[in-house]
């Protein structure tokens, strides 16, 4: 009999946080049915016998498990758990859980509820982050942006709109998507999987519900990604999905990280590039930006502008919530609308 959703589950070395994760399995008070899809990573702690004894409760209760994995010497990485674990799973609607995370009780009823509507979207939902005052300007990022700027703000440092611990989404689009990237260590696969999504034309929806404790510790997966490497994907996904459409625009900061824009760019792109622009004096008196790397004679010289002189549409590269408002302020006083007069990149 097929389940209406799966948990998918991978599992690596995660003793400390698993009896929390799977008895918040247990206590969904979704109607429908529910199995879990463990797939235990080359664990070499208790994870699997503590994996056993919930399997027993879990089914008692009405779910069904189905445990895969493998015990090399060494894990294949989580993009390989998560293609296995939705491989071995039959519900037509995934709900993806990482094994250090919490889930409250409601998350699978509500976010089974808003895919059932939105059948070709990423649902999301608000996060509570533990501990508490860790990451905390990323962690309002996730829980504030509007509905339209799940959709605009894909370019950031910060990666997908919805983070991964929170997506659910239906099996036949996870198909049409997916799979994950199998990269291993150092690949972030979620990253990649999002901008696939993207670019098939998917949704990204938020139930505005605290649905999931979202557990931050150095050990996490996350931190073996290059910033690099993310930099990389960023730049080429904004020039594939947003640069297209503007003829011209205009970087909003003359500093290091507008500077590293710039360079990053293609030749082509490059040349759509009209100004930087900044609030600062000093860079500003200069008058323009030598970009000494370029192979063009004459070498390409960017005039460096005041905000307020420039014009928009504007790639901007100045960090978000870091400035006491002063930046968000300036921005508001354009009256611009973001995706079409300007784009987040920092």
């Amino acid at each position: 009999m097929q389940a209406h959703v799966s948990i998918i589950l991978p599992v690596h070395n995660a003793e400390p946080w698993l009896d929390e994760c799977l008895r918040s399995v247990l206590q969904q008070d979704f109607e429908g049915t529910m199995e879990l899809s463990v797939f235990n990573d080359a664990s070499k702690d208790k994870s699997g016998a503590i994996i056993e004894k919930w399997r027993v409760k879990l089914e008692d209760s009405g779910v069904h498990v189905i445990i895969g994995g493998h015990d090399s010497p060494s894990p294949r990485g989580v993009g390989y758990s998560k293609n296995q674990a939705v491989a071995q799973s039959s519900g037509s609607y995934l709900c993806f859980l990482d094994s250090d995370d919490v889930m409250m009780p409601q998350r699978v009823r509500l976010q089974h509820q808003a895919a059932v509507q939105h059948p070709s979207s990423i649902v999301g939902c608000q996060v509570r982050r533990d501990p508490p005052n860790s990451t905390e300007r990323y962690t309002r990022w996730i829980n504030q942006l509007t509905p339209e700027q799940l959709l605009t703000q894909v370019f950031t440092a910060n990666g997908p709109t919805v983070i991964m611990p929170t997506w659910f989404c239906s099996r036949a689009w996870f198909s049409h998507v997916g799979p994950f990237d199998e990269g291993g260590q150092g690949v972030p696969e979620d990253l990649l999987f999002f901008y696939e999504h993207l670019r098939k034309g998917g949704g990204v929806i938020r139930v505005d519900q605290s649905l999931l404790l979202y557990r931050y510790h150095p050990r996490a997966a996350t931190h073996s990604v290059l910033e690099t490497t993310v930099w990389t994907h960023r730049v080429r996904f904004l020039e594939e999905q947003a640069l297209p459409r503007w003829a011209a625009f205009t970087i909003w900061n003359a500093g290091k990280q507008g500077r590293r824009l710039y360079r990053s760019l293609t030749a082509a792109s490059q040349r759509k590039v009209v100004a930087f622009c900044d609030v600062d004096e000093n860079k500003i008196r200069k008058g323009f930006y030598c970009h000494e790397d370029s192979q063009e004679r004459p070498k390409p010289r960017i005039p460096i502008l005041h905000f307020r002189a420039a014009r928009p549409p504007f790639v901007i590269c100045v960090k978000l919530d870091l400035t006491g408002g002063a930046f968000e302020d300036n921005l508001r006083s354009l009256h611009l609308q973001e995706g079409q007069d300007f784009l987040h990149f920092s």
